[in-house]
Order: C-alpha cells, then sequence, then structure tokens
C-alpha cells in the first residue's frame, strides 16, 4: 500500500502541489492503520522517502488511496498551527480569562497583548493552516465528483466529511479575520475558494462578504449532515471523524454567532431530547453529558460527550512544546487572570462543583487549567472541538434570546448539575436579559480554556478587555477598533492583488 501519495494542498501564497512529508505523514499513517485494518499491503509503510511527483490520477486510483486522502484532512486541521493547538489558544490569549507570564512573541505575547500585526508569523500561519486544509478538501471533492473508485454511498460519505472540514475551516477563519456577523454582515470576509488548486497561479480572487461566508459554511453544513454517517464502528471513529451530529452541532454554533437563535434551536433539537435527560441516540450511537466533567478530560477521551475531537494516536501526532495546549497552560505561558471567571465563586474554596478540580495553583500562587494534563513529550492529551455541554449552552442562549425562558433554564440547569447535584439557580434567571447574562457565564466556565472566549465576545459585540500579567498590560480594544479582528495576512496582501488593502 503506497501511503506517499500526496494531499493536493494549498499554499495559499504560492499555489503548488505540497506532498506529506513529516508530521503530516505520520497523521495519515496512524489514521490508515486505523481505517483500514483488512487491506493487503505488501509496500514498506516505512519508507517515507519524498517523491518529487505524482500524479492525481495515481493518488486517488484506489479505494484505500482515496481513504488516505480523506484522513490526510483530518491530519490537516490537527496541524499545530490550527486545531492541534495553536489556534486555540490564541483565541484564550485575545480573550480575558488568562494572563501572560512572558513578554516573547513567540509564545504570542503580541497575541495577548493586542499589538501583532499582519506581518505576525501567527496571522500567516493561521490563515496559510486553513487555506491547505481547504485547498486539499476541495481536491478531494473535485476528484470524486465523477470518481467510480468507491461505491456510490462511500463516495458521497467521502465528499461530506471534506464539506465538513471545508466549513469548519472556512468559519474559524472568519471569526478570525473578518468583522462580525452582527456587527457588519456586508463587510469582506475572506477569499472563497471552492475549486482545488494543484499548481501555480490564480492567487488573485475578490473577497467575499462576510454574508457569503457564512452562506458558504451553512450550506457545506447542510450538505454533510444529509450525506455523513449517523455513526461508525467504533469509539475512537465517532469521536473523531464527522457524522451527522458532528455538522448538526456545527451549524448551532455557527447559527449562534450569526444571532439566527430561530436556527439554533431548530438544529439543537435534533441532538437534544424534548425533556431530561437531555441526549441524542441513534442507533448504537448515544451523545449526552458525562456524568463526571473530569471524564471529558482524562487525555484520551472518546466518550459520549464527545461529538468532534482531534486526538493523537501516536507519540510522533503529538503537538510540540509551544504548541501543545498542555505546556502552554501548565508550564504556564498563560495563567488564569485573577480578574476573569476563575474568580467566580464556582472555581472558590467552598464550591462544591467538580469544574473547580480543573484548575491547580503553582508554587507562585498562579491558578493554571490542567484541562490537558499530558504536560509533558509527547502532548497526546485529546483536543475537544465540539462537545455534547456546548450544545446544550448553545441551546439554552438562543432558547431564552426566543422567550422560551423554561427550556433555557432546564438546559442551564442540566450543564450546571452535572458538575454539582445541588445547585440550584436562584436568581439570574427571571427575566430574558438575566438569564441570557447567566448562559452566558456559564459558558465561560464550562467551555474555559477550549477556544470560545474571544470568538464569544465577537459575536456579543463586547470590547476586548484590559489585561493586566507578568508580560505587562494589554489594553482594552473596542469592537470598533482596527485591530479588534485580526488583519489580513502580509502574505495575502502579498500575492493576491485583488485582497482589500
Amino acid at each position: 500500500m503506497d501511503f506517499s501519495s500526496p494531499v493536493l494542498t494549498l499554499n495559499h501564497q504560492k499555489m503548488k502541489t505540497i506532498y506529506f512529508s513529516g508530521k503530516t505523514i505520520k497523521h495519515t499513517l496512524v489514521w490508515t492503520t486505523l481505517l483500514i485494518s483488512s487491506a493487503s499491503c505488501h509496500d514498506n509503510i516505512l519508507d517515507l522517502s519524498p517523491q518529487n511527483s505524482i500524479s492525481e490520477e495515481t493518488a486517488f486510483g484506489t479505494p484505500a488511496k482515496i481513504l488516505a486522502q480523506v484522513n490526510g484532512l483530518y491530519g490537516l486541521l490537527s496541524a499545530e498551527s490550527f486545531y492541534g493547538g495553536r489556534y486555540l489558544i490564541f483565541n484564550e490569549q485575545r480573550g480575558n480569562e488568562f494572563s501572560q507570564n512572558d513578554g516573547n512573541n513567540s509564545t504570542g505575547a503580541n497575541v495577548w497583548n493586542q499589538s501583532i500585526s499582519g506581518s505576525g508569523d501567527f496571522v500567516n500561519a493561521v490563515w496559510s493552516a486553513a487555506y491547505r486544509t481547504i485547498n486539499s478538501a476541495n481536491t478531494l471533492i473535485d476528484r470524486l465528483e465523477t470518481s467510480t473508485v468507491v461505491d456510490e454511498a462511500t463516495r458521497k460519505s467521502y465528499v461530506a466529511e471534506a464539506k465538513f472540514i471545508r466549513a469548519l475551516s472556512y468559519f474559524s477563519l472568519v471569526q478570525t479575520y473578518a468583522k462580525p456577523f452582527t456587527q457588519n454582515s456586508t463587510a469582506p470576509g475572506l477569499p472563497l475558494r471552492l475549486k482545488g488548486e494543484t499548481t501555480g497561479g490564480n492567487n488573485d480572487l475578490a473577497f467575499s462578504s462576510v454574508t457569503d461566508v457564512y452562506v458558504q459554511i451553512l450550506k457545506d453544513l447542510d450538505e454533510s449532515e444529509a450525506d455523513l454517517p449517523a455513526s461508525y464502528s467504533t469509539p475512537i471513529l465517532n469521536s473523531s471523524r464527522a457524522h451527522k451530529a458532528s455538522a448538526i452541532a456545527l451549524k448551532t454554533r455557527v447559527n449562534l454567532v450569526k444571532a439566527d437563535y430561530a436556527k439554533v434551536v431548530t438544529e439543537a433539537a435534533k441532538l437534544v431530547s424534548a425533556t431530561a435527560p437531555f441526549q441524542y441516540v441513534t442507533g448504537t450511537l448515544t451523545h449526552k453529558l458525562e456524568a463526571d466533567v473530569t471524564a471529558v478530560f482524562g487525555g484520551s477521551y472518546i466518550g459520549n460527550e464527545s461529538i468532534f475531537t482531534i486526538p493523537f494516536l501516536l507519540p510522533a501526532e503529538a503537538p510540540a512544546l509551544q504548541s501543545a495546549l498542555a505546556s502552554n497552560y501548565l508550564t504556564p505561558v498563560i495563567y488564569l487572570n485573577t480578574a476573569g471567571i476563575v474568580s467566580d465563586a464556582v472555581f472558590g474554596a467552598e464550591s462544591k462543583d467538580a469544574r473547580k478540580s480543573l484548575l491547580t495553583t503553582n508554587a507562585t500562587n498562579q491558578r493554571l487549567l490542567r484541562k490537558f494534563s499530558k504536560n509533558s513529550a509527547p502532548f497526546t492529551s485529546y483536543i475537544p472541538v465540539i462537545r455534547y455541554a456546548e450544545i446544550l449552552l448553545n441551546y439554552a442562549e438562543a432558547a431564552a434570546q426566543n422567550n422560551d425562558l423554561t427550556k433555557a433554564v432546564a438546559l442551564l440547569q442540566a450543564v450546571r448539575n452535572r458538575s454539582d447535584a445541588t445547585y440550584t439557580f436562584t436568581g439570574g434567571i427571571a427575566t430574558k436579559a438575566e438569564l441570557v447574562t447567566t448562559i452566558q457565564k456559564e459558558r465561560r466556565i464550562e467551555l474555559l480554556g477550549e477556544g470560545f472566549r474571544s470568538h464569544d465576545l465577537f459575536r456579543t459585540g463586547q470590547a476586548l478587555p484590559a489585561k493586566i500579567g507578568n508580560a505587562g498590560t494589554a489594553p482594552e480594544i473596542a469592537a470598533t477598533a482596527p485591530n479588534y479582528v485580526w488583519p489580513i495576512p502580509s502574505n495575502e496582501l502579498a500575492y493576491n492583488k485583488l485582497a482589500p488593502k
């Protein structure tokens, strides 16, 4: 079996075919080992010598090679600059839950203090990682459009996985580099590249509006939901490969960002039963809250709460020191800001809430997040991208915004009672405005450190708050400020003549 076939990905600044090498090929090897264990292989899979060229026909010539391309998409999504670590860290550094320990820009000090520019390494790295993933998804979709190498059901399922990954990648980009939808949906969004690029050229592409980007994201997710399988044969596959629930769950997140609360309710109701205990059951697959929240962060989590997760199945796949979540949170590069949500009573000494145990204190009395606990190489803690608790909170907020306060309180109470069975909300739930505020506060507690904070500030039109830390101070950034979201990367401006200047 030939594992040296390429993922035909986009170096967005210089479009060309990029072949698997180093860590990327290791992702493909382990994914394919898991998923095609019954295939007959005679080639030496440890021979990672690069090839100068390989045709698309060869890369997509057998069912095993097509599956390798599908699996390669997940490897690209888990790149260190993307969902493998850095992208999530950046979203926390820009928010107000964490302070920074050092002023080194290589650890994101300029992200934390809001001074990063379009020429910054991280601004360019996230953009490039996302567009590499998008182009690989585009190429797979293009090649499978008329392919007869695999049966029709399999072909449609693979295309659906590619569309899910493309949607997630575009959603990540539009939240990071474009004006928030609720602030200016007609503003320039992103260059919408929907066809695979395997040769140089075609750099020039006008930016589509924020609205158009969201339309494409939701179109991809609707089509993914239709053709994805309801489940796979094993827990690891249900957790780490997109299935119907993954697409539906992501739609609740996208529509919440758009403030389309009716659509959030419609989608969330597909995954959440009408009455407690809230859960989603299809065949042998169940998604629900785990009884013990600490089990979600056990390192190699693939339980019922996991709707979509980035796994690190081999040590060689794990992110390096500066990109790993555990290293950033526990070294620590960033520590919990005493003025942030950690000051809430839920994390206090008298609290009975189990989420308190996901924090620790170091020798200098800094409070640290230990959701990602494997704090030495290899950093193999799995990364939950979508979990059931978020869906309940998305649903609760949308229900409250739609004046269904009874449903909203029940969903909010379910999330809180999972971690503290004795707790009852007695205040902050009487009116719609109070309840929305309480639900948003519960998001800060439940999703702490999982990459949500800055995006939640963006979608609600709040300033990025001022912060202090050992690295100095970070100013407040108003929602109308030019650096509220990241600038268009300098590399994109250099190669795309149609990019807005």
